[in-house]
């Protein structure tokens, strides 16, 4: 019997903007109702629920009535009755309670597809709030508040958002970009300095990786960067917005459906020591790690030249951020931490591919990782630096 079959092709366009702004609610700023007006549609009455990291609250405590003042202004639109208030930090992906909890909010409001699910938080908290819209209703339309550098600058403008499960970094998880990601340099105002601190390290990342110019930039404003001086830090968190976004349209793969992820240079053995610290490492701290561990790998494998290594450990010390962790030690090749590098792999399947550098702005993708040298490198980590 012959054997037919019918086929179906189809692209989807994505489209979404970052806005650069300062105090978003503030009734004076029309930045989120023009947004807004442009969605509007005459003869539907688009419903808006508000999840809110509780460490924002904390420092903003007027902003749940700012935002209900500032919603009775919007026409074609609702702000549900209850802002609905989380725990911020890692913990919020590792509670699945707190999952279930938000979903079941998005029914008892009757939040349908035509609505919009609006996370205020850091990266964690966006991560969540992201993942809950994705898969109610097969999708609803989420948008994103970052309220940190890390998340400002990086997760916040991406397209990505997850839940920890198993004690694996986003292994449950979805690509669903935003309608709209709204920068509010106000809320940098009120961060811990180790929260708008370790947010840098992404920018060194992306700068490593992609922009030799914007690294060299960096380390001419080290000093102004390394007390959190408003002006430059506004422009670190651009142009690595930028960078970041750029790569996302570009690269030709968005969803990562390949084996590589660039972006996440330094970034294998970040998650896995998060895990084994039970997340008392900032993820952004753990990423300082993972780049000065992977950029000595590099410079002993013959890729980066010794100079451009000490640029990056000083530019990092400058930034003071961490170097080493205890529990980056290998003593076989049962070490926890190389553990990181099967889930990895694992969380794209394929060949094992971590970015190195050949230069600073220039990355390089390998398929094997040697583990004495490895833990040669993280010995220097330990005591020479």
């Amino acid at each position: 019997m012959a054997t037919s079959y019918i086929q179906q092709s189809f692209n989807i366009q994505f489209e979404y903007k970052v806005f650069f702004t300062e105090k978003l609610f503030d009734p004076s700023n029309p930045c989120f109702a023009d947004f807004l007006r442009s969605r509007a549609e005459k003869d539907i009455r688009k419903k808006l629920l508000f999840i809110v990291d509780d460490g924002v609250t904390k420092h903003h405590e007027y902003l749940q009535e700012q935002i209900s003042i500032y919603c009775e202004q919007l026409e074609h639109f609702e702000l549900v009755s209850d802002i609905v208030i989380v725990p911020g930090g890692e913990a919020a992906k590792n509670d699945l309670q707190l999952f279930h909890w938000l979903v079941n909010a998005i029914d008892e409001h009757a939040i349908d597809r035509h609505s919009y699910v609006i996370g205020i938080g850091g990266g964690s908290v966006l991560d969540l709030v992201g993942y809950v819209a994705a898969v109610s209703h097969r999708g609803v339309k989420h948008i994103r508040i970052p309220t940190t550098v890390l998340s400002q600058n990086d997760s916040g403008v991406g397209v990505k958002n997850g839940i920890n499960f198993h004690g694996k970094k986003n292994f449950l998880g979805t690509f669903a970009p935003p309608s709209a990601v709204f920068n509010d340099a106000h809320f940098l105002q009120t961060l811990d300095e180790r929260d708008w601190r370790s947010g840098m390290i992404e920018a060194v990342k992306v700068a490593l990786i992609r922009d030799a110019g914007f690294f060299d930039w960096m380390e001419a404003h080290g000093q102004q960067l390394s007390q959190g001086e408003p002006q430059s830090l506004q422009y670190l968190i651009r142009r690595c917005a930028e960078l970041h976004m750029a790569h996302i349209g570009g690269a030709g793969d968005p969803f990562e459906s390949g084996s590589s992820r660039p972006l996440d240079f330094g970034h294998w053995s970040a998650h896995k020591l998060e895990q084994l610290t039970d997340f008392e490492l900032r993820h952004g701290e753990a990423v300082s790690i993972g780049i000065a561990l992977d950029s000595v790998y590099s410079w002993l494998t013959g890729l980066l030249d010794e100079p451009s290594l000490e640029r990056i450990i000083q530019l990092i010390k400058q930034l003071r951020l961490p170097l080493y962790h205890p529990l980056l030690e290998i003593e076989d090749d049962q070490s926890p931490i190389l553990a990181g590098l099967e889930e990895f792999r694992e969380h794209l399947g394929g060949r094992l591919t971590i970015s190195l550098l050949r230069a600073i702005g220039q990355g390089q993708e390998v398929h094997s990782i040697d583990p004495a040298i490895l833990r040669k490198a993280t010995g220097m980590l330990r005591d020479k630096w």
